[in-house]
């Protein structure tokens, strides 16, 4: 039987709360990309705790990755998620309210998701976020120097072998940040529940024979 962990709206927030003044400490955000659809409730309350006194809200973009198959597998009488094998661009950045690529050039960007599971996901939002903003700095003639540098915050990072990797001058500064880490689980987050009072009734239970869901 699949173990699964229900999180709450609550949780989301606490875990956004929590992280804040980490991902200020350490990087310091001028615009968050959000992978769909898991990313953007999580980059919208993380903003809240991102803003600085006196400072601007900090944009956010969304760009849509697929990598789940649409259907879920049989296991007995229980669904499962199967990783699929190839990500699917559905959306990308926004040009007409960035204006072009070169405002990318030189800033500190935070790719924001739910979760890290095979990591096949990431590491494609990265290379293909990288390549883009790194032709944009050569045909502005400026140096390496200027280079975009990205950053990953996500919910939940998953402890298992991963499919995908990461630049390693991202690991080794501490631009990789994961609220929590838990087993290979299946996580049930709020905004995929058809019935959100069911799905919190089922979290409470959880935390009440000792088993919390966001920690």
């Amino acid at each position: 039987m699949v173990e699964k962990i229900y999180v709450t709206y609550n949780d989301v927030h606490k875990l956004c709360q929590e992280a804040g003044p980490k991902i200020l400490s350490t990087f310091q955000p001028q615009l968050m990309i959000a992978i769909g659809g898991g990313g953007y409730v999580p980059a919208r309350i993380l903003r809240s705790f991102l803003k600085q006194e006196g400072g601007p809200n900090i944009p956010i973009q969304a760009i849509g990755l697929s990598l789940y198959e649409s259907l879920p597998h049989i296991t007995g009488s229980t669904e499962v998620e199967v990783p699929g094998t190839k990500v699917t661009r559905t959306q990308w950045l926004d040009l007409s309210s960035l204006g072009q690529m070169e405002n990318l050039v030189g800033k500190n960007i935070l790719i924001v998701d739910e979760v890290d599971d095979t990591r096949t996901t990431l590491d494609y939002a990265v290379k293909e976020l990288e390549k883009d903003v790194e032709a944009a700095r050569i045909r502005m003639g400026l140096p390496e120097s200027e280079k975009t540098k990205f950053g990953i915050w996500v919910l939940h990072n998953k402890d298992k072998a991963k499919k995908g990797s990461l630049p390693t001058d991202m690991m080794e500064d501490g631009r990789y940040m994961a609220a929590r880490t838990v087993g290979d689980v299946w996580i049930c987050y709020p905004w995929e529940a058809t019935d959100i009072d069911e799905h919190d009734r089922l979290a409470a239970e959880a935390r009440k024979n000792g088993n919390p869901t966001s920690a």
